[in-house]
């Protein structure tokens, strides 16, 4: 099966073509450390909650916030849904083992997503910045990631199986953060085809901060602008 990247394609109308292609991703974003939580919230998450009044389309980066050679473009509404399902590396209304490992209902409107990609076509990747309102503390969601480190999906008859392996969290300003590395792995033979992903999370009140690297290729991630783009992500819905 080949995983899609229609918000590549919707960013720089560039074809990557991941048909045959497979990659692991090694290393980690420069914030990551071995740290705990962010001290600004007690390491069971309870210092989340409240609202964050300003839009998420007034908090999101824009185009010139992404360094070359990342081309970038905020995707319009009919866009975000499926580009968040390829982040989560589990189609929608696929069929998961073990049960109950589907992500959580997610609000794709404009007050409950919105999201910029940046594309670099010459490594064939992305790095996708997207804000989210979420009622789920990010502990109670890091829980329910913990209890599907791999998971097989399978619709329309391909199968995959997404791997996830928990990273120490981001020391940044933010009542929670946290960061993953993932794997989707579809095909056999010639045919194989693996996405590898590393995302970065933080929760602002009730605002979800999340940037992810994705690849098809075989070369390390980007993690200098992937650390970058987060920081200032993060930064600019603290400051709202």
């Amino acid at each position: 099966m080949k995983r899609r990247i229609l918000f590549a394609g919707l960013a720089v109308g560039a074809c990557l073509g991941v048909a045959g292609c497979s990659s692991t991703v090694d290393g980690l974003a420069g914030p990551v450390s071995a740290a705990g939580p962010s001290s600004a919230a007690a390491a069971d998450g309870s210092g989340e909650g409240g609202r964050v009044n300003a839009s998420l389309e007034s908090m999101l980066l824009t185009p010139t916030d992404f360094p070359a050679p990342y081309q970038a473009i905020v995707l319009p509404p009919q866009a975000v849904s499926q580009a968040a399902a390829d982040l989560d590396g589990i189609p929608p209304g696929a069929k998961v083992d073990p049960p109950g490992c589907k992500p959580p209902t997610q609000d794709y409107g404009p007050d409950g997503t919105a999201m910029i990609v940046g594309t670099d076509n010459a490594n064939r990747s992305t790095i996708s910045v997207e804000l989210m309102r979420s009622d789920l503390s990010l502990d109670k969601r890091i829980g329910e990631i913990e209890r599907c480190l791999e998971v097989t999906t399978t619709k329309d008859g391909a199968t995959a199986v997404v791997k996830t392996e928990i990273l120490p969290p981001p020391p940044l300003n933010a009542d929670r953060t946290f960061a993953m590395r993932q794997t989707v792995t579809s095909g056999q033979g010639a045919g194989k085809v693996t996405q590898s992903m590393l995302t970065l999370v933080a929760q602002v009140k009730d605002v979800r901060v999340s940037a992810t690297y994705m690849s098809f290729g075989d070369g390390k991630p980007d993690t200098a602008v992937l650390d970058q783009v987060f920081t200032e992500a993060v930064q600019r819905v603290n400051a709202a």
